[in-house]
């Protein structure tokens, strides 16, 4: 193998790229994460898309994300990292529809007065194509977001927790807003059910930026 393979071999080897993530987060969180937490976040991430994953070429830079997230809400949960507007997360089963359509709103109509997550009890692989097509319409272009298993950070961290027909999967924890709201399923709707049911969300997330002054 030669010096110019072998660079591009180091390249696309994913231990490789974790091991830079967990370099460059261990120095981003420095103080308010140890950095044996950030590489087994880093690597719990990875393995825990990979699950579930189509597509594996962008899964480090996803498991990237997705441990920020979380090494994120440690911190703040921990109270060593200021939240800069109130926390709302976002629970469903899959995090591919009803919660992604409620985070998208949350964050378009917010304008970053409202910081939000979306978690799902069982992710899929993508996001419904119909929703992503139904944001689209309504100038919520998504273009970073993917399906994310549901972790106990995050939940610490959220000020208000929405559930979406998960169940008793979301644990409970003191002090904490919890609400569930009882919007239907777009898994396998077509457009006209989708519209109707961002329809519903829409109204459900301008009331809750309303109460939160956002």
């Amino acid at each position: 193998m030669t010096s110019t393979e072998r660079a591009m071999s180091g390249l696309l080897d994913p231990n490789t790229v974790l091991r830079r993530h967990v370099e460059d987060l261990s120095a981003r969180f420095a103080g308010m994460v140890n950095p044996e937490t950030v590489e087994r976040m880093v690597f719990e991430s990875f393995a825990t898309l990979g699950r579930t994953a189509r597509v594996k070429t962008h899964l480090p830079v996803m498991a990237c994300r997705f441990a920020t997230e979380r090494l994120t809400a440690l911190a703040q949960a921990k109270g060593v990292l200021a939240k800069e507007a109130p926390e709302v997360l976002f629970v469903c089963v899959q995090n591919a529809g009803r919660s992604q359509l409620a985070a998208a709103m949350v964050e378009h109509f917010s304008q970053g007065r409202v910081h939000v997550r979306s978690a799902g009890s069982m992710p899929a692989a993508e996001i419904d194509p119909v929703v992503l097509d139904v944001l689209t319409d309504r100038g919520m272009t998504v273009t970073d977001a993917f399906p994310k298993p549901l972790t106990d950070d995050v939940v610490q961290a959220a000020d208000v927790v929405i559930t979406m027909g998960c169940g008793d999967a979301c644990p409970v924890y003191p002090g904490k807003r919890y609400l569930d709201w009882d919007v239907t399923d777009p898994a396998g709707r077509d457009r006209d059910a989708v519209d109707a049911i961002a329809a519903d969300v829409e109204t459900r997330v301008r009331g809750l930026l309303t109460e939160l002054g956002a």
